[in-house]
């Protein structure tokens, strides 16, 4: 018995290695779109996080004294300021855009490959949109 389950094992483990990848440099592998779009979903969830504490502490020193709301208004003339907002306005959009499409596909539509992949280009077209709105309203 024991030496059958050996044999078992041994003979699923052969199966398992021809089974898997041989090529795995990191360059030549292709995500599907939808793959892609759902990291970036999940990216721009983690610099929404991070985004908050920035935020907070805007908020909290301009409404600190008259001299906090200064400084703040003369950081926010600055270039690297409207870039730092300017990214998390795109990484907003984005995870609002890519939610959207999650919960379109949680009400089973777009589930199908063809149109999941469509979603997901949208997804980013609509992004890219956004993103370039935000940065003319900001500069």
């Amino acid at each position: 018995m024991i030496q059958q389950q050996q044999a078992l094992g041994a003979e699923w483990a052969d199966i398992v290695k021809k089974q898997r990848p041989v090529n795995l440099e990191l360059q030549t592998i292709r995500f599907p779109i939808t793959a892609i779009a759902s990291i970036l979903h999940r990216v721009s969830g983690v610099i929404m996080f991070f985004a908050v504490g920035f935020l907070i502490w805007m908020l909290a020193e301009s409404l600190s004294s008259e001299a906090g709301f200064d400084m703040v208004k003369a950081m926010m003339t600055g270039f690297v300021a409207k870039f730092i907002i300017w990214g998390i306005l795109t990484a907003l959009a984005y995870h609002l855009v890519g939610g959207l499409r999650h919960l379109v596909m949680d009400m089973g539509y777009w589930e199908e490959l063809p149109s999941g992949n469509a979603s997901a280009y949208a997804t980013l077209v609509i992004t890219v949109i956004l993103s370039v709105l935000a940065g003319v309203w900001l500069w």
